[in-house]
């Protein structure tokens, strides 16, 4: 809006008091409201939406974060009109592909989706009648959800969590809040995610747990076991922020004075289920 004021554009509130039929198409981008029958037919050629997935996969409001998270290759944008009271089902008028980078984050990628959305639905214009001629439905395979973002998805599930599956929800997440889990019953966000660690443990009969944490002088990084092998952490928040040597000196040195993972009950990141992004992620699977 204080964009539309600065430029001398029109402002119309929602809901519409009037819409009258000059108009010949509208278009919505991210708007999270459903359009009722009486008010698409005031326009001749529909109200067009620009989705930024490819659509029937990752219908709703977050997409870009289920395509990081889910480990998609692939995305897109879709330009589709919009169906009375539903979201994101409607008939297909354009579409177009887009590689996901190696290691791009939720934020990187919708960037280069906002561009991409945007020279696609000039192109739409501009071959509207074409593009209604010959829309096509949407197919019934293939289709899944993508709800919001919430701070539940934030919590650590270490002994579901594989290492890539925590990296992917750190880029997915990551630009619009911590990761999260628990120590000592108090609320730990963990900050500047390092990816997958090395980890060489001095009793090899000893196999750690998910959740334990040592501190790895040499790149000063705390290491935290999970599924399938240890992702590492340069720093923490938990009153205040906190290197992964001062919460070494803090917290860990006894049982790092021993050359072995933390596997007391102090000594371990405890996860907390329930909404968190490895149930996300099983949900989804099961569509």
């Amino acid at each position: 809006m204080k964009f539309a004021q600065k430029n001398h554009l029109p402002v119309h509130r929602w809901p519409p008091d009037n819409v009258d039929e000059r108009f010949d198409v509208g278009v919505v981008v991210s708007f999270g409201c459903l359009l009722h029958e009486r008010l698409i037919n005031k326009f001749p050629y529909g109200i067009l939406n620009v989705h930024p997935s490819l659509l029937p996969r990752w219908r709703g409001p977050a997409p870009i974060f289920h395509t990081i998270l889910h480990g998609d290759t692939v995305t897109g944008v879709t330009i589709m009109q919009i169906r009375p009271l539903r979201f994101d089902v409607g008939p297909i008028l354009n579409q177009e592909l887009h590689q996901v980078p190696v290691d791009c984050t939720a934020e990187e990628l919708g960037a280069a989706l906002a561009t991409k959305g945007a020279h696609l639905l000039i192109n739409t214009l501009m071959t509207l009648s074409e593009r209604i001629a010959h829309k096509r439905e949407q197919e019934k395979t293939g289709a899944t959800f993508a709800p919001k973002i919430n701070t539940s998805m934030s919590w650590m599930v270490w002994e579901e969590q594989t290492c890539d599956q925590i990296h992917r929800l750190y880029r997915a997440i990551g630009s619009r809040m911590h990761l999260r889990t628990v120590w000592m019953g108090r609320t730990i966000r963990l900050l500047e995610f390092v990816g997958k660690c090395h980890i060489s443990l001095s009793d090899q009969n000893r196999k750690p747990v998910p959740g334990s944490v040592t501190y790895q002088k040499e790149s000063n990084t705390l290491a935290v076991c999970c599924k399938d092998g240890w992702v590492g952490f340069k720093a923490v928040l938990l009153k205040k922020r906190l290197t992964a040597a001062d919460f070494y000196n803090g917290y860990l040195h006894q049982s790092l004075q021993r050359k072995e993972p933390c596997q007391t009950v102090e000594g371990l990141f405890v996860s907390r289920k329930g909404g968190n992004a490895a149930h996300q992620m099983r949900e989804n699977s099961a569509l």
